[in-house]
């Protein structure tokens, strides 16, 4: 689904990506791991042409998607959820997913299945996303994300500030998401995650970033025997 090959980015004279190769397949789960500063966010926003890589090749779902705008990416069939969530404060519940529709023709629903796996947003449609917990912020921002319908979900430190229980419902939700999608058909997913134990419990395949490189990849049922948790160890 999607592909990686060779990329690298730089900020000013600085090497901040170096040749970074990576796949994720539809029905799998991918954890992007490493240490604060090594460039996990990056890579993400350079997959979806946030930021500019200087050389190198992202394909998704078999078409170069390296020179396409942000948006472009989008329609393809990815959906991002950035680092601090940035969900719109003053816009209600129901005007944030909306937001994520915005491209498709005004008369789409917002699609149904996104309050089965948050239950709590159909209750709060009228509430100012502002006015929502951290937790609840957080299921939101995954719902914009998902409200078209993409094949690929990519989220960056999901479980930044979130309580406990919420954890545990955003893994069930990316679990589900994997092996059915909204749809039934199975979702790509590449999680960038700082919570070891979340990202262990997730993993089909892991990935370990230091100093802007993949120092380490394999299957998430190795990364004990592996000793994953004490390459990202802070």
């Amino acid at each position: 689904m999607l592909e990686v090959q060779h990329l690298h980015q730089y900020y000013g004279g600085s090497h901040i990506l170096r040749d970074v190769s990576l796949s994720v397949a539809p029905g799998q789960v991918t954890v992007l791991l490493g240490r604060n500063g090594v460039g996990k966010t990056t890579l993400l926003k350079s997959l979806m042409g946030l930021v500019a890589i200087k050389t190198g090749s992202i394909h998704f779902a078999g078409q170069p998607i390296h020179q396409a705008t942000p948006y472009q990416r989008a329609r393809a069939g990815i959906g991002y959820v950035p680092q601090g969530r940035e969900i719109f404060a003053r816009l209600t519940v129901e005007e944030n997913l909306r937001m994520g529709l915005a491209y498709k023709s005004a008369a789409t629903p917002i699609p149904p299945q996104l309050f089965e796996l948050f239950p709590v947003l159909k209750d709060m449609l009228q509430r100012r996303g502002g006015d929502l917990s951290g937790g609840q912020q957080q299921q939101l921002a995954i719902a914009r994300a998902l409200a078209p319908g993409p094949r690929l979900l990519i989220l960056d430190e999901p479980t930044e500030g979130i309580q406990p229980s919420i954890i545990k419902d955003i893994g069930r939700v990316i679990r589900t998401l994997a092996a059915h999608g909204l749809d039934g058909q199975p979702m790509g997913i590449l999680l960038c995650e700082q919570y070891y134990d979340f990202a262990e419990s997730l993993a089909d395949h892991y990935l370990v970033m230091e100093r802007g490189e993949i120092i380490a990849r394999g299957l998430g049922g190795e990364m004990r025997e592996k000793g994953v948790r004490g390459l990202v160890a802070i």
